[in-house]
């Protein structure tokens, strides 16, 4: 059972884990250093413990210690308790949501074992949003897909705000990140995968054209940055380039509703 520990002091050197969790450079530089994450929320922190994420501490108003009796009961963690004010000037923000956990990130699995495992993936490349990756993944894990293959400089799927925005779905949904991604393409091709290539490409066919018949068939779905898209590399050598016909003076949508989509379209018949 957790030990709840008020305290008074937002300088406790306890708190650490939580200083200004909106200074995405200081939380990208002690979140790494440490191997930590902050789930937000009674929802996100409830499956952040549930899912096997070893939590190091929590931090919460006191009106939350109940609603979140029967977590804290299976964790050995310590559970600091602070008037919401305090937990403001430690945090840097209002945590509307109530409760905060921190904690132990799981070593990121090999592509290679991420891939052997599935059959529909998204591979995405230089998404620099957390919002945008946040909501990929909660895509993914609603339409069916298997897994998301990461670009060495996508933003990272277990910053608080991508955590939030994927209500909780990174901390099931199996990811990896590519080290080699010029050569990737070319690895997927080899392992029996089929790319395709969201882009306004010339040559890009109709999504709704190239839905599989076959739910066996191993298909991967590329997308790109925001604003700029995929890399001529990437769109170059995808075994399909695809595009979703839009209404006039539109020419495209947001990454992640773009992704929806294809997810959908592209998910096949249900296995039986």
């Amino acid at each position: 059972m957790a030990e709840v520990v008020a305290v008074d002091d937002p300088a406790d050197a306890r708190l650490r884990d939580y200083v200004d969790l909106r200074d995405v450079q200081l939380r990208k530089l002690l979140e790494s250093e440490r191997g930590v994450f902050i789930a937000e929320g009674e929802k996100v922190v409830r499956r952040a413990v549930e899912s096997g994420h070893q939590a190091r501490s929590f931090l919460m108003a006191p009106r939350w210690l109940e609603t979140l009796s029967d977590v804290l009961d299976t964790t050995d963690a310590p559970v600091f308790v602070m008037p919401e004010a305090e937990i403001e000037r430690v945090t840097g923000f209002h945590v509307h949501r109530g409760a905060l956990a921190s904690l132990d990130r799981k070593p990121v699995p090999p592509v290679e074992e991420v891939l052997a495992n599935a059959r529909r993936v998204v591979v995405a490349e230089d998404l620099m949003d957390h919002t945008n990756v946040g909501a990929v993944f909660r895509s993914v894990a609603a339409l069916g897909f298997d897994a998301v293959i990461l670009s060495p400089r996508c933003a990272d799927p277990l910053y608080r705000r991508a955590v939030k925005v994927s209500m909780g779905s990174v901390f099931w949904l199996p990811y990896a990140r590519v080290d080699d991604w010029y050569g990737f393409p070319e690895l997927l091709r080899s392992l029996g995968w089929t790319s395709v290539a969201m882009t306004l490409a010339e040559d890009a066919r109709d999504l709704r054209d190239v839905a599989p018949a076959d739910p066996r068939e191993k298909i991967a779905l590329l997308v790109g940055a925001e604003g700029d898209g995929l890399s001529s590399h990437w769109s170059r050598s995808a075994d399909v380039r695809v595009t979703i016909p839009m209404a006039a003076d539109i020419d495209s949508l947001n990454v992640a509703a773009a992704t929806a989509v294809a997810c959908w379209a592209l998910a096949g018949p249900a296995v039986g």
